[in-house]
């Protein structure tokens, strides 16, 4: 990763635990405007970091649903549907 991507990626990483403590969980939209007004580019990657950290949440959230109720004999989660076939 460049330095930009690292400090990016840890304050992301900063922001979403304290959108726990927070009870906030689109406080990291206001970070991201406090970026933008002084780095366009640190807001990109960090809105980057951000996405993936979110999709990576939901992914294993997901996962261990799907385990969960395999494991209990229940019907296993419904994924969203595939948005790439189309309207």
């Amino acid at each position: 990763m460049s330095f930009i991507q690292d400090l990016a990626d840890t304050l992301a990483r900063d922001v979403l635990e304290a959108q726990a403590e927070l009870g906030d969980d689109r406080f990291y939209e206001q970070v991201g405007r406090v970026l933008l007004a002084a780095s366009p580019t640190l807001q990109e990657a960090f809105m980057t970091s951000i996405r993936i950290r979110l999709a990576e949440a939901r992914g294993r959230d997901f996962l261990n649903r799907a385990l969960k109720a395999g494991r209990e004999g229940a019907a296993a989660p419904d994924a969203p549907p595939d948005v790439s076939l189309g309207h």
